[in-house]
């Protein structure tokens, strides 16, 4: 979930800052990391059914591509800023270039321009042009960032579009039922009724189910759209956001690839980082919050170690920050001195394995969702139409 951190830091004021966090005192520590002094934190004002005013986004991507393409080009960054600026139709992206032109004109460099606008621009994203600063290879880091959001972006797509068809299914089999439940059972406890006589016991179970739902219509409607938009409510609180994430933690099967998928932001936000030039231990500091908040005491141990002289890889392994594949590569980069590709490819194992348990996960709960609802379904339409077979057989 997102918080909105009141801060202070040298002379530049009071400013806010957007992190994602678990909790509170976890964005907190973030700021505090980044060497802001933090006045105040509070849960960031969500999406509800009576706010539909929703600031637009900073395109991210398409800036830094954009930013690239045109350096390539030859174009100095103040040219670069000035022709996305003028080209920019959205009030608030434009507000946001000419802001750092004006801070490019005062005499700053990029990265100190970008981090008077924390709401659009991550810290790091900044960390990421801030090492680009001492080398000259804006665009290369920029591109390398440009990769990096888009993999991870990838991810969380095929994630969600392989869950599409289960919530579907789900959602289909679970009105069909509804509408059978609500309709059609209604009107077969009515034949019942109607033809009198000496039921069988199903038909009598059937026909009091369907005049006790067929009276009570309205109410089971309206509980079931009040309960639905109660649910939907609660879901979109920041408390029952956490409150979900800490019991999909709790899971075994689960809690394993979503540490796995964690580990894969961390290695790839880590190796990017070192690409660029930055130095170990400030962007361990950096990608910390990329960590939930246990793991970020293990990693916090396994920079000290590193700090009093101690091996990435043995740091690492100590604390419990990779798998065995992981260590093995963490210490060919150590040898190679390319540590930063070592855990690009780290990242790169655990995204095709998260995705791969994804795949399969689907692939064996679509068939078992399809024979659930299918038995469901007709367990209900054989309870309606057998005591109609049975009367028929006592006519015969």
């Amino acid at each position: 979930m997102q918080f909105e951190v009141k801060v202070l830091r040298g002379n530049e004021g009071l400013t806010s800052l957007i992190l994602d966090a678990l909790n509170a005192n976890e964005a907190a520590a973030q700021a505090q990391a980044q060497g802001y002094s933090v006045i105040a934190t509070k849960a960031k004002q969500q999406w509800s059914p009576f706010n539909f005013a929703q600031k637009n986004k900073f395109p991210l991507v398409l800036f830094s591509q954009e930013l690239v393409a045109l350096l390539q080009a030859g174009l100095s960054l103040i040219e670069v800023l000035e022709t996305l600026a003028e080209k920019e139709e959205q009030a608030e992206v434009k507000k946001t270039l000419r802001q750092i032109i004006v801070h490019l004109y005062e005499g700053h460099n990029l990265s100190y321009a970008l981090e008077q606008s924390p709401n659009d621009f991550p810290a790091l994203y900044v960390a990421t042009v801030r090492s680009s600063e001492k080398t000259g290879a804006l665009p290369e880091v920029l591109s390398r960032y440009v990769v990096y959001q888009s993999q991870m972006e990838g991810i969380k797509r095929k994630v969600i579009t392989s869950s599409i068809y289960p919530v579907l299914l789900a959602v289909v089999g679970a009105l069909v039922v509804l509408f059978l439940m609500l309709f059609v059972v209604p009107s077969f406890s009515h034949i019942y009724e109607d033809m009198g006589g000496d039921l069988p016991l199903m038909s009598r179970l059937l026909m009091r189910w369907g005049q006790l739902l067929d009276a009570n219509k309205k109410i089971i409607l309206i509980g079931i759209v009040v309960v639905c938009g109660g649910l939907f409510f609660a879901l979109i609180q920041p408390a029952s956001k956490v409150w979900l994430k800490k019991k999909m933690w709790d899971f075994p099967a689960i809690g394993k690839r979503l540490n796995l998928y964690q580990m894969a932001r961390f290695y790839r936000s880590l190796g990017m980082l070192l690409q660029g030039g930055m130095p170990i231990l400030v962007a361990l500091k950096l990608v910390s919050g990329l960590l939930q908040e246990s793991m970020r005491e293990q990693l916090k141990l396994a920079a000290q170690k590193i700090q009093e002289g101690g091996s990435i890889s043995q740091s690492m392994e100590k604390y419990g920050l990779v798998t065995p594949l992981a260590l093995r590569l963490l210490r060919v980069g150590e040898r190679t001195g390319q540590m930063g590709e070592m855990m690009e490819r780290i990242a790169a194992f655990y995204e095709e394995e998260t995705v791969r348990w994804v795949e399969r996960f689907v692939k064996l709960f679509e068939p078992l969702l399809m024979i659930f609802v299918g038995l469901l379904v007709g367990v209900i339409v054989v309870l309606m139409y057998f005591p109609i077979f049975e009367l028929a057989g006592s006519i015969k």
